[in-house]
């Protein structure tokens, strides 16, 4: 099987090796380019705890250089989904499918638009990975995977996805409501990034005052009125469920607050912006929502003036 990663950061170089590993044949391609030469150069080295392994896979810069693919695993920051879309229809060709792990709403749509209807597959997942150093990442956590279609009535091309995620290790189940799944995904990150994002806290941070756990709690129960007007059933029992993340996470510093200190732009348009886009259209408040939203923005148009 050939299999193209589009966005081989800290993830897509994660499911690229495992998938590498079990067999197939894989390209990452990221435009990090420190990460893709030290790759080309000197393998993709991957720590877990008490033990490490170097990987020799092909690796590029530019997607115009690697074959067509008959799976095309996109793991770009949201804002890059749209370059991601030409690339994947590109390599997809006529009968490839593409899947996306990525964060937030918007980028499953955004997919199939260029791609086509009835080949996206969507889906999160509970791994963990960190970028440590170009040519570098550490497999911070293991979790279930789940995929779905995003559209169409031929559900073979998810369950052939997660035979080979599950072939390669990495456990994967498929889902006939993928939209719920991503939802439930989206209000955990909707109750932990923005906070972390602008006050510089790990993840545990959020439950150490009651002030902060309140800010999270009104965040996310905002989003789940709006999943619920949309006629998505989101867990009850998400707001536990943010808690239970953020104490088993103590520790970590949540993505979007890894953009922040590294001042790359943020996924905060395709989470609380999302959430703050769909209300505005159902003539919804969110006002804590809009607040993150315009706060993160504000600090993500102003890096310079922080350096």
């Amino acid at each position: 099987m050939n299999i193209a990663v589009i966005g081989a950061g800290a993830m897509g170089s994660l499911f690229g090796a495992l998938l590498w590993e079990s067999g197939h044949r894989v390209h990452l391609i990221s435009r990090d380019e420190a990460h893709i030469e030290a790759i080309q150069k000197s393998g993709l080295a991957i720590e877990r705890p008490g033990a490490s392994r170097t990987l020799t896979i092909p690796a590029s810069v530019n997607a115009e250089r690697v074959p067509e693919a008959d799976i095309c695993l996109v793991f770009v920051k949201s804002p890059d989904t749209p370059d991601a879309a030409a690339d994947a229809a590109r390599l997809a060709g006529r009968t490839g499918a593409v899947l996306t792990l990525q964060n937030g709403l918007g980028n499953a749509d955004i997919l199939a638009g260029t791609v086509g209807e009835g080949r996206i597959i969507a889906g999160t997942t509970a791994h963990g990975a960190t970028l440590t150093a170009p040519g570098k990442i550490r497999h911070a956590g293991v979790g279930p995977t789940v995929v779905g279609m995003w559209s169409g009535p031929d559900p073979a091309p998810a369950r052939q996805t997660a035979d080979i995620l599950n072939g390669a290790g990495i456990e994967t189940a498929v889902a006939d409501d993928i939209r719920t799944v991503i939802w439930n995904k989206l209000l955990i990150n909707v109750g932990i990034n923005a906070i972390t994002a602008l006050t510089g806290i790990n993840n545990g941070g959020i439950l150490d005052l009651e002030e902060t756990r309140r800010l999270s709690r009104t965040a996310v129960k905002e989003a789940m009125a709006v999943a619920h007007a949309q006629g998505i059933s989101v867990n009850p029992d998400a707001v536990d469920a943010v808690f239970r993340v953020a104490e088993a996470t103590r520790g970590n510093r949540s993505s979007m607050g890894q953009d922040v200190d590294y001042r790359r732009p943020t996924e905060i348009d395709a989470i609380n912006g999302a959430v703050v886009d769909l209300a505005e259209t159902l003539n919804m408040p969110a006002p804590v929502n809009q607040t993150l939203t315009t706060l993160v923005k504000t600090l993500q148009a102003h890096y310079a003036d922080a350096l």
